[in-house]
């Protein structure tokens, strides 16, 4: 048996739903409902993210145990535990859900470790009273996306939730991956998902819409002591406080999505994480070329609401959300109208500041915004892949040799009119007019430019291919990916295959431009 620190304090500290049928239901007055996975037939590790299991004080010789794989797969329940699935609701795509919940999740047990707290959660283990019309089940193909990317969003310094462990479970999952009447059955998988808590603003929102005042201030006091100690005691001061933390860190979140191209696709209120982490990796996407309209959820297709320049957006949209919920516990509008006021300000002065650190621009200038402004128009003249110009823009030298610097982002090189030609080059005289001003070394900035701009993400087509391949029974490219993408702002010469734009077969291919829900 693998010795773990094992915590209880969510089970303990908050109530538990009285009911302990695993049914489908409305579930009252309670934060969660316990709930055992559901055994798998043949259960496999395909892949361990050893950095996190070393983090939750597990070594790398015990993940390769079958207690560890029991574990992971559900197969197990880890001695004095008692897994659960939690209650929240949600407001997706801007209409309110009601009753949502882990559908297809359970958490398993905390582990403190070195003074820190996990929460350790199985995503794909079977049915809970949350599951509604659903089988509770995770396929290997959103498996696979789910745990690559948020080990490679930890790497680029994107605040998130973490990855255990990726595995199969021997099971097949009936899936209609478009939603067009053609379900096909596939490999079920487990991604075994590490959190300090998975709360979300959905967790707070029900008891809300509900007026259970009494267990809203229960778990916002639960919150506060654990994951924002030094606020204090509970007072309605210290819930505005926590209010206006909350609203930082969501801010400071998505301020990194857009520094590195990332669109979420899903940002329900019940996939805001409370500590501001990035949660839920359904249907996301980078942008591949620059394009604020962009979205990767086809059920988003329409009205675009979470495409990717309305994050910030929506962002403030969710919060407003989070404020009407803790809003029965402080009983004045006015100081939360004032954090939701001072998020719009704050956007403006973080997001100008991100794009100047994307460009090496570290001294102030009163052109500034408007050199930032006119290069956001010209990305979107022609498709332009917002990785690789970025990237290569840290190696500027001057206008002459500029433009063959970043036509290797230009998706269509050869149809460039000489009219946008000419407007880059415009662009590219102001860009060294205004370096000119800075008083660091060309060296230093392209050190600090490589620093916030990475050579290397998790393109839709990169995922895809180690998808396709997985479906053939080889797991080789899911640790070529993931070894990749724990050093993305190096260099790396031996990968530099992965630093090159979309391939025109990905532009339309299932899985490589836009995605669903479905998994």
């Amino acid at each position: 048996m693998i010795k773990l620190n094992i915590k209880d304090t969510f089970t303990q500290e908050l109530p538990a739903d009285a009911n302990l049928e695993n049914t489908r239901r409305q579930v009252e007055e309670a934060v969660f409902s316990y709930a055992n996975p559901k055994k798998t037939k043949a259960p496999k590790v395909l892949h361990v993210s050893t950095e996190m299991s070393e983090t939750l004080g597990i070594s790398i010789e015990e993940t390769k145990s079958d207690f560890f794989k029991n574990i992971v797969t559900g197969n197990e329940i880890y001695p004095n535990t008692k897994p659960f699935a939690m209650c929240y609701a949600g407001h997706q795509f801007g209409n309110w859900a009601g009753q949502l919940g882990d559908g297809r999740v359970i958490n398993l047990f905390e582990i403190e470790h070195q003074n820190k707290n996990w929460k350790v959660q199985l995503k794909g283990a079977g049915e809970t009273p949350y599951s509604r019309t659903a089988d509770g089940l995770a396929v290997l193909r959103s498996s696979i996306r789910e745990y690559l990317c948020a080990e490679a969003m930890f790497y680029l310094g994107v605040p998130t939730t973490r990855s255990l462990s990726l595995s199969l479970t021997g099971d097949k999952v009936l899936r209609d991956v478009l939603y067009n009447g053609n379900p096909a059955y596939e490999k079920g998988a487990i991604v075994s998902r590490i959190s300090p808590s998975f709360l979300r603003f959905g967790n707070f929102e029900i008891f809300a819409a509900r007026n259970d005042i009494k267990n809203l201030k229960i778990l916002t006091d639960y919150t506060i002591k654990h994951h924002f100690p030094h606020l204090g005691k509970p007072s309605k001061d210290n819930y505005i406080r926590f209010f206006k933390e909350v609203t930082t860190s969501t801010l400071e979140m998505i301020i990194h999505w857009q520094r590195v191209g990332f669109v979420h696709g899903v940002m329900n209120t019940d996939n805001m994480s409370i500590l501001g982490l990035t949660i839920d990796y359904g249907p996301y996407g980078w942008l591949e070329g620059f394009d604020f309209g962009w979205t990767p959820n086809t059920t988003d297709r329409q009205n675009k609401r979470y495409r990717y320049d309305n994050q910030p957006n929506i962002g403030l949209w969710n919060l407003y959300q989070l404020a009407n919920a803790l809003y029965p516990l402080i009983e004045d509008a006015k100081p939360l109208e004032e954090i939701l006021e001072q998020y719009k300000i704050d956007f403006h002065q973080k997001s100008f500041a991100m794009m100047k650190a994307k460009l090496g621009l570290f001294q102030d200038d009163k052109n500034d915004l408007e050199l930032v402004q006119q290069l956001e128009d010209d990305l979107q003249l022609i498709e332009t892949d917002m990785t690789i110009f970025f990237r290569n823009l840290s190696n500027f030298s001057n206008t002459k040799t500029a433009f063959r610097l970043i036509e290797n982002a230009f998706y269509d090189v050869a149809h460039i009119s000489d009219a946008v030609k000419m407007r880059w080059i415009s662009w590219l005289e102001n860009y060294e007019n205004r370096l000119k001003k800075e008083v660091i070394s060309s060296e230093e900035r392209k050190k600090r430019m490589d620093a916030v701009n990475p050579k290397y993400v998790l393109r839709n087509y990169m995922a895809q291919l180690a998808i396709d391949e997985a479906d053939k029974g080889n797991y080789q490219l899911i640790d070529e990916l993931f070894q990749l993408l724990k050093k993305p702002y190096q260099e790396q010469p031996e990968n530099e295959k992965w630093f090159a734009k979309r391939p025109e077969w990905a532009r339309n291919k299932v899985g490589c431009s836009m995605l669903s829900c479905s998994s």
